[in-house]
């Protein structure tokens, strides 16, 4: 009965729209990835919503990185050089994240080959949460959501806060900024998604997969997951959608290889929205788009957004960002 009251808190915390334009990162492909700048661009193009990834700092605050790590070929430290040397931002207090500039891809690797578009904005630096947030806002951007993506792996607790303090840092902020009807929870770590609907369960939630070369579902593997919060998808055949109804999530986000009109209909007929995730060939938005998904999350917000408007689809719109 507890289960079923979350679940529907957390559905009625997301609401239906026409379609869901996410901005991955921003818009990675265009701009310096979870950076102020990159999320100014995918205002500029018109998103519905901003997709975003979170850790902790050393002194416990939530800062908008992707990798537990310091990227190496992103972060330059304050001699201009990459870094070489694993570096947690779990271990670095907000002062020293700070001082690395991630706004310029290093040269000849395949980051930099596969955003050869990415405009370099030297002297980015890692924002904080509330920075993103308060930034949207000082834009005006009061109808844009937030997707957070919570950074944490079973298998490296020392690199990432304990789910339940994790989500009680989210949910303290998200409440502190009067953003719960427009937050989205997700990961693939689902204990942190777990202890997020036992603290906060009017944020809503999405629970993250992929069952490519890295899977976090496992299915036929002995025993639960450790991705899945304790759960096993043999209990459930191997049902994905249902798997991901059951721990109470709103929005289903699979690799978008791994979406076919089988499950799609499977997770529709369970209430879920399904948002795909990270799309960035036309053709791919295309397939998904007519199959009837709830929304993409993409690199290329330009890309899809052009989609959709030639389909006579519901943009979100332009945010008006002054020139630097």
């Amino acid at each position: 009965m507890r289960l079923a009251i979350l679940f529907a808190a957390a559905l009625a915390a997301f609401p239906a729209a026409a379609f869901d334009l996410q901005g991955h990162r921003g818009a990675r492909g265009l701009a310096p990835e979870n950076t102020l700048g990159g999320f100014e661009q995918a205002l500029a193009i018109g998103v519905d919503t901003l997709e975003l990834d979170l850790v902790m700092t050393a002194d416990d605050v939530l800062v908008v990185h992707h990798d537990l790590t310091l990227n190496p070929d992103l972060a330059r430290g304050p001699d201009g050089g990459y870094v070489v040397e694993e570096t947690p931002i779990r271990a670095l207090t907000l002062e020293e994240v700070k001082t690395f500039d991630v706004g310029r891809v290093r040269a000849g690797t395949d980051y930099a080959r596969r955003f050869a578009d990415q405009i370099t904005r030297d002297g980015a630096r890692i924002p904080t949460l509330a920075e993103v947030l308060e930034r949207a806002a000082a834009l005006g951007a009061d109808h844009v959501r937030f997707n957070i993506e919570t950074k944490i792996q079973p298998n490296r607790p020392d690199l990432s806060p304990s789910p339940d303090a994790f989500a009680t840092a989210i949910a303290d902020l998200v409440r502190a900024h009067g953003l719960v009807e427009r937050v989205t929870v997700q990961s693939f770590d689902w204990r942190t998604l777990d202890a997020l609907a036992a603290i906060a369960p009017e944020i809503a939630r999405a629970c993250l997969t992929a069952e490519g070369r890295w899977d976090t579902v496992q299915v036929g593997a002995p025993g639960p997951s450790p991705w899945l919060g304790g759960r096993d998808a043999d209990d459930l055949g191997g049902d994905v959608p249902a798997l991901v109804a059951q721990a109470g999530c709103a929005v289903w986000s699979p690799n978008h290889h791994d979406v076919d009109d089988a499950r799609l209909a499977a997770a529709k007929e369970a209430g879920l929205a399904v948002i795909p995730w990270t799309v960035n060939e036309l053709a791919d938005m295309r397939r998904l788009v007519d199959m009837g998904v709830d929304g993409i999350i993409t690199d290329y917000p330009n890309r899809l957004r052009a989609l959709l408007v030639e389909r006579g689809v519901e943009t979100a719109p332009q945010v008006r960002v002054p020139t630097r």
